[in-house]
Formats: C-alpha cells, sequence, structure tokens
C-alpha cells in the first residue's frame, strides 16, 4: 500500500509540476497575495475530483474490457515522452521569466478564473482521468495510489500559493524556469520507460 501511494504521490507531483496555465495562474495569485486560499482550495478540490473520476471509473472500465490497458500504457507512455520533449526543449531555448505585474481581481472572478484554467483545459483530463487513472490499474493497491496523486495535488499548489512569496526573486529569472523544465523532463522520461519497460 505505501508504495502504491508513493508512487501516485510521484507522479501526481511530475504531472502537476510542469508549467502551464493553472500553476502560472495559481503563481501569479501567490506572488500577489490576491485570494490565494480560494485560488489553492478551487485547483487542489478540483484536482482531486478529476483524479478519483480517473482512478475508479478507469478500474471499471478495465474490467469490463481488459485490452484497454495496453492501449493506454503505449498511449500514456508517448505521451509523457512527447510532453518531456517539450519540457526539454522549453529548458533548451529558455522561457520567459514569471511577471508579477498586472490589475488584481475580485473573489467572485478569481475563482471562475481558476475554474476555468483548470475545467476548460483539455490536458487536465489527459493527465487525470486518463493517465493517472490508466496507471492507477498498474498499482498493487490503486485507491492507494489515487490518494497519494491527491495528496501531491494539495502539497503542490498549498505550496506554490502560499510559498510564492518565496519564490519571487528566483522566478524572476529565466534560468529558474529552464532548471525546472530540464528536470520535469527528465522524470516524464524516467516514467515513460517505466511503463514501456517496468
Amino acid at each position: 500500500m505505501t508504495a502504491s501511494l508513493l508512487s501516485g504521490f510521484g507522479l501526481g507531483l511530475s504531472l502537476i509540476l510542469a508549467i502551464g496555465a493553472q500553476n502560472a495562474f495559481v503563481l501569479r495569485q501567490g506572488l500577489r497575495g490576491e485570494h490565494v486560499v480560494a485560488v489553492v482550495l478551487v485547483c487542489a478540490l478540483s484536482e482531486s475530483l478529476l483524479v478519483t473520476s480517473g482512478v475508479l471509473g478507469f478500474g471499471a472500465l478495465v474490467e469490463a474490457a481488459p485490452w484497454i490497458v495496453p492501449v493506454f500504457r503505449w498511449g500514456g507512455a508517448a505521451f509523457l515522452v512527447v510532453y518531456g520533449a517539450r519540457a526539454a526543449w522549453s529548458a533548451w531555448t529558455g522561457g520567459a521569466a514569471l511577471a508579477a505585474e498586472g490589475q488584481g481581481g475580485g473573489l467572485r472572478r478569481t475563482v471562475l478564473t481558476a475554474l476555468a484554467i483548470t475545467w476548460l483545459n483539455p490536458h487536465v483530463y489527459l493527465d487525470t482521468v486518463m493517465l493517472l487513472g490508466s496507471i492507477s490499474t498498474q498499482a498493487p493497491v490503486p485507491l492507494a495510489f489515487g490518494a497519494g496523486a491527491i495528496v501531491a495535488a494539495w502539497v503542490f499548489f498549498g505550496a506554490l500559493g502560499f510559498g510564492a512569496v518565496l519564490l519571487r526573486p528566483i522566478f524572476a529569472r529565466p534560468a529558474a524556469w529552464r532548471v525546472l523544465d530540464a528536470g520535469i523532463a527528465l522524470v516524464m522520461w524516467a516514467i515513460a520507460a517505466g511503463l514501456l519497460f517496468g
């Protein structure tokens, strides 16, 4: 059970680490100190619902159609390889530093933006429902795997939102993003290799 929990935590964290619209929004709100609690709650609760539906739904689907596991294993591995390549490319070419400027918004507008960035992003379904759901079927205890991924979401969004002030000097430099992207690429490729050869 512990192995499944840690495996889910590791994969969940590595998938959520990729800097996209959602993470940039949470980081921006944290840097500004605006509605951080609401944004962290919206993102973490949304991630929890998506991971849960992936783990529970995929288990039922696999029982009905066992042939689907190899299809998603290969598809998940291909996605991770491409995802890792994108992160590696970003690390190689360098990215822009995070800007903390801009006008703030009210609580309602901020929550609606967080919901839209989360639920209208097609990648979130691929990462949580499809990828985590399919990989959870290979874990000794799939529910523990899902719980680990959910814990990773809460830890990550909490740390990102509330720890953003500490990161402000670091992420003002593009080099910090390059190091982060390089790490993400290596993790994604390692997970893909585990899916294909493990």
